[in-house]
């Protein structure tokens, strides 16, 4: 009887196991038989600007003729449709998963796509290759730049992070990337994967074209999308409008004036440009002669290394003040420079509100103060935007 009851159970497990792997490749075919719909796929990686990359080679592409779809991570998970409407992408229990990846393809193809530009949402380069070969299957690829950041997963230095980015490369297709200094790195993964990799000036879009847009971008965001539209045979002109009306990344660079008690405040959003580089280039595009520079480290637990980054780069910035929020707060405070601690305010903590945070920082403010809110945006620094203004807790 015993060994009777042992069979069954192997059998329904057998039964079981049987009935998932065939599940797995009837899931496998239809997605690949939803790609091979989309003819042309752009996978867009890269440690900054992707999510913006994204929405301007989508505005880019989009015109007469052309049925374009576009998908972000960044700031905010976003299905860009056809007539640039968006819709959010949830996430059971706020949790990441490259496998959203499938539903993104399916409605894709619903849609009779032409193009597909979707960011790569993948840090660990297993999963980046992952998502390249399996997810997206990209004809044309874009990698924005190599910075130093997501050490943890991609490596301890920046051509460790360079060699993961280039996982997310096409094979035998065609991709474009700013990067310089790395580019010899990305250029021996190209080989191996018989792409062909593009480099782009920055310096080939005016500043009259720069004027076009009314949100803060970068020339090395703008090339991309221009060269990816001259690639596929879609004329500048037509490229430039598109990009222009497309609607940004709401965690793009904007600076709002707020008054806060007595103050006349600028809010700077920095928290999209989470790596001391990208902050600091952010930084100096502001004009900020005259005024009281104030800034906002929101901290994180599970980003202890980039908390430390931004603590760094204080003395840099030379702000009157620093007020440290989020948890842990330590882990910023041990990186800023011993002369700039007399300045720093540390209001941590996951127990304050937004409007609370608000108040106690608006109690130091100057009559005419920049505050440059830095770091990560998850967590309190959401919770800081709401209360100016500037975006809605998730």
């Amino acid at each position: 009887m015993r060994m009777s009851i042992v069979w069954i159970f192997y059998l329904l497990l057998a039964g079981g196991f049987t009935v998932l792997v065939a599940w797995l490749v009837s899931e496998q075919r239809r997605h690949t038989r939803n790609l091979e719909r989309i003819p042309v796929r752009i996978l867009v990686n890269g440690i900054r600007g992707k999510s913006s990359v994204t929405r301007l080679t989508a505005g880019a592409l989009r015109g007469p003729g052309r049925t374009v779809v576009a998908k972000t991570t960044g700031s905010a998970a976003r299905f860009i449709a056809p007539d640039a409407a968006e819709m959010p992408i949830p996430r059971r229990f706020g949790v990441v998963n490259v496998i959203e990846q499938l539903g993104v393809v399916r409605r894709a193809a619903e849609l009779a796509a032409t193009f597909l530009v979707a960011e790569c949402m993948a840090v660990q380069p297993d999963l980046q290759e992952l998502n390249q070969n399996r997810l997206i299957r990209s004809t044309i690829g874009i990698i924005t730049n190599v910075r130093l950041d997501h050490v943890e997963e991609m490596g301890p230095g920046l051509e460790d992070i360079a060699r993961s980015l280039s996982r997310s490369m096409p094979w035998g297709g065609v991709c474009f990337t700013t990067e310089r200094e790395h580019f010899s790195v990305l250029a021996l993964e190209a080989m191996r994967r018989n792409c062909t990799l593009i480099r782009v000036n920055p310096e080939n879009v005016t500043d009259a074209e720069m004027r076009g847009f009314d949100w803060i971008t970068f020339k090395d965001n703008v090339v991309l999308a221009l060269a990816v539209a001259r690639y596929l045979g879609v004329s500048r002109r037509e490229a430039l409008a598109g990009m222009y009306a497309a609607p940004p990344d709401p965690g793009v660079l904007r600076v709002e004036r707020r008054q806060v008690g007595a103050a006349e405040l600028q809010a700077v959003n920095l928290f999209a440009a989470n790596d001391p580089q990208s902050t600091l280039m952010n930084i100096d595009r502001l004009n900020l002669a005259g005024r009281d520079v104030q800034v906002v480290i929101n901290c994180r637990p599970d980003r202890m290394e980039r908390n430390a980054q931004m603590g760094e780069i204080v003395a840099a910035i030379d702000p009157s003040q620093v007020y440290l929020i989020g948890s842990p707060t330590r882990s910023a405070l041990r990186a800023i420079s011993p002369s700039y601690r007399p300045r720093v305010v540390d209001l941590g903590g996951e127990e304050h509100t937004g409007p609370a945070l608000l108040e106690r920082i608006g109690a130091r403010l100057r009559p005419a103060t920049t505050l440059l809110m830095i770091g990560n945006i998850h967590g309190r620094g959401e919770h800081l935007l709401s209360a100016l203004g500037m975006g809605d807790v998730n």
